[in-house]
């Protein structure tokens, strides 16, 4: 198998420079500080074998990241997840719910003056 040419990070100014150092070490994101730490030993000329032991990831994960971040400058360091899981109603049923739940049960032909999750779900 041949061996991959090395990637690298583009030149980056000063103050890019600076914004990547603050990133890495600062940011309370874990992925973007490791997506910075990533860049920045590229920048500092680390090949990528060495960075992906240095981070404990694949060399195809390091090589991402470097592609990622000269195609999308420091965007790239961004996770694209929001987190959590996916709603299982839309936004329409919610705002059905919320109209209904702030209605008197009495006022919609219900036998009870307080709505509970079971009561409101049925």
């Amino acid at each position: 198998m041949a061996r991959q040419p090395e990637v690298f990070v583009w030149e980056l100014s000063p103050e890019e420079a600076q914004r990547l150092v603050s990133t890495a070490r600062k940011s309370r994101n874990r992925v973007r500080m490791r997506r910075a730490g990533i860049v920045l030993a590229s920048m500092q000329g680390r090949m990528v074998g060495e960075i992906a032991e240095l981070f404990a990831v694949s060399e195809g994960r390091v090589r991402e990241v470097i592609h990622t971040f000269n195609e999308r400058g420091f965007a790239a360091l961004n996770p694209k997840w929001k987190g959590g899981r996916q709603a299982k109603t839309g936004r329409q049923t919610r705002e059905r719910i919320c109209r209904i739940a702030r209605c008197g049960p009495r006022s919609l032909g219900r036998p009870f003056s307080v709505w509970s999750l079971p009561k409101l779900r049925d």
